[in-house]
Formats: structure tokens, sequence, C-alpha cells
């Protein structure tokens, strides 16, 4: 079959058909996904049965992987491929107060994924093992449409801004405990620019989300004002996809110009099983 793309949303998001991602991609498939991905910056997948193996794989078609950052989160583990459900290793449901359920609360704010890493990453993949039976959808926000609505003089204003973006700054508005010293350290704040341009197009986009702290050189509350003004603009309805997950989908975004965030769900009943593969970008200029 033929690839197809079908848009989702009016601004961004596509849904991707005729293509088994199990299987090595020929090189004309391939191309397709790539651009769709740089048009696009997100991509639905339905009815892809990926093992970790697999979904490496394909994941490795957009660049070098992050390995996970180690914290309560996953155990002090470090890997390429991130559980990120409410399952707890003996394969039974984590406690709500569990601290790996403390930071996993944190993916149901919005952020990009990384921009706490001084190389942030270039985009995601997450594929849904198991799902819950109502709830635990994904929104997504198109930090370049937002950027396209600013006035001009706004956009302008915003081009030499950096905001500094802390993992340990956005993990602790949830609790200020759940990193150690040692592992604070090996987080040491990063400044990334407000406003990034896409390096194979050229379009701009609003760089933020809940790891962005404060705005370099910009007394503290007032630069923390303008990153929450800058998020309520790019997370209005008009520029929000909503994906409502089956089992088996992979959806994959392009950090550089989307914010993300999980949706809740019932965690003392059912369970939610999602694999995620990070490809590192690089340094925004």
């Amino acid at each position: 079959m033929p690839l197809t793309v079908e848009r989702l949303h009016p601004l961004f998001a596509a849904e991707i058909g005729g293509v088994d991602l199990t299987r090595p991609l020929d090189d004309a498939a391939w191309r397709g996904i790539e651009d769709a991905f740089e048009e696009y910056s997100v991509l639905v997948f339905h009815d892809q049965r990926l093992n970790d193996e697999q979904q490496i794989a394909f994941s490795r078609r957009f660049g070098e992987l992050e390995t996970t950052v180690a914290s309560a989160g996953n155990a002090g583990k470090t890997s390429v491929v991130a559980d990120i459900s409410n399952v707890g290793a003996d394969g039974n449901l984590l406690p709500l107060d569990a601290k790996e359920m403390k930071f996993r609360d944190g993916n149901e704010m919005w952020h990009t994924d990384s921009s706490f890493k001084r190389v942030p990453a270039k985009l995601s993949l997450l594929s849904a093992r198991e799902v819950p039976p109502q709830d635990g959808d994904t929104e997504f926000a198109s930090l370049r449409a937002a950027y396209a609505s600013l006035p001009p003089d706004t956009a302008h204003g915003l081009e030499n801004l950096i905001a500094i973006h802390s993992y340990t700054y956005s993990r602790g508005l949830i609790d200020p405990d759940l990193f150690t010293p040692e592992q604070a350290a090996r987080v040491p704040p990063v400044p990334q620019r407000v406003v990034r341009a896409n390096p194979q197009n050229g379009r701009k986009a609003l760089f933020l989300g809940s790891h962005a702290s404060h705005i370099e050189g910009m007394p503290l509350d007032e630069g923390r004002a303008m990153l929450k003004d800058l998020l309520a603009t790019a997370t209005q309805p008009q520029f929000i996809y909503r994906h409502r997950w089956r089992a088996f989908d992979l959806v994959i975004w392009d950090n550089r110009a989307i914010l993300h965030r999980g949706c809740g769900w019932d965690k003392a009943r059912y369970r939610r099983v999602m694999h995620r593969t990070t490809v590192a970008g690089e340094v925004s200029a």
C-alpha cells in the first residue's frame, strides 16, 4: 500500500497510513514520513505492534537516541527506552504516592521532552502497549502556530531572550524532595532560546514549558510571569490536538515545535503502559 497522510487538525498533526513499522522501510516510505514530520510536527500511526527492538530500530532512522536520566522515577536506571506507566517491575499497579508516580505526574504539565538538557530532544516516539478503557489521552499544542499568531512587535521582542530550563525546578513543583542532591547535580539548569527556528525549513516556534524556570537577565517574578503568559497563549484550544489512544498506536512529535501533556485517568484501577524513545536534537541557535 502507498503511504497516506490525513490531516488531524487544521494547523498541524496528521495520521499516517499504509506502512508497517515492524518491518524495514523502503526509501520512498521513509522520505514520506520525514517530510510529513517536518510539515505536521505530530504523526499518528495506528496498529503498530512494536516491540522495544523494533521501536529502537525505527527511532534510530531519525538520529541518535537519548538515554533516560537516572532518578527515582525509573529506579535509578538509564535506558534508551523510557517506561511511562503506572505498573511496577512486579507487574502490579504502583501506589499513587510512589516516587515513580510523582515523577510521572510531572508529565501532566505542558512540556517539551529534555528541554532541561544542554542538547534538547528533537523528537519523541511513544508506543501504546496498554491503554485504559477511558481517559488517559495526550494533548499536543503547536508552538509554531502559537508563534505565528503573535503580533510582530511581540514576536520580535522574544527573539533574543534566553530561558533557563531545569528538571529539578519542574519536578520541584510537585515535590521538592524528588531528587537527591547527587541526582540534582547531574541535571544542572541549562539555557535555551525562547524562539527556535527549524533547521530544515526555517519556520520559527516558541520553546517553553514546565521545565522553563525563568528568563536570563530578567527579575525572577517578571520572567516567570512572561513564561506563564506565553504558555497560556500557546495552549489555547485552537492550537491543541487531543489524541485518544488505541492499543498499539505509535505517536511521534517534534519537541522543537510541540508542547505535550498527559491527561489523567483512574490510575488506581486501570493499567496504562507506554514506551518512549527519544531522539537527540541540536543546541538551539
